[in-house]
């Protein structure tokens, strides 16, 4: 990637405007895994001092996203990524800077194959969220899919 074009988490902060207001750190963006943090604000703290449930939501999702453009970047041109559906369930008690990781739940192969054939792939993103310490406080799954069209 030349010097001049942004990177996916620059893109994402600069185009999705929950990212730029969380604060969200893109700290890894492939096809095989993104890592976004959110860091410890008050203003985005629950009633126990933690990371508001909407703000991890938002965290997971971000991560999804990231993985979704580095995955299918190429198919932007022809068809649009958007969620479809998204389910959360929080383990443990977040406190301080939290950090997802996402992964694709299918073969970017097969979905590009799908969209290839003219129809609407669908595909989970798995996510995990954890705290400085490792243990996961939340675990998502966003499903995607590619709408043809551009």
């Amino acid at each position: 990637m030349s010097d001049d074009r942004m990177t996916i988490g620059e893109m994402l902060a600069a185009t999705v405007p929950m990212a730029r207001t969380l604060n969200l750190e893109f700290l890894e963006t492939t096809s095989e895994r993104a890592v976004v943090s959110l860091p410890d604000q008050d203003d985005y703290h629950n009633h126990v001092g933690g990371p508001h449930a909407g703000a991890m939501f938002t965290l997971g999702e971000s991560a999804s996203g990231a993985i979704v453009l580095a995955a299918f970047g190429e198919q932007l041109a022809r068809a649009v990524p958007l969620a479809v559906r998204a389910e959360i369930a929080y383990r443990k008690l977040a406190m301080g800077p939290v950090t997802a990781t996402a992964t694709l739940g299918r073969p970017a192969a097969e979905v590009v194959a799908e969209l290839d054939e003219g129809r609407r792939p669908e595909f989970p993103v798995s996510i995990e969220i954890r705290r400085e310490d490792g243990a996961v406080t939340a675990e998502m799954t966003v499903v995607w899919t590619l709408r043809p069209g551009g």
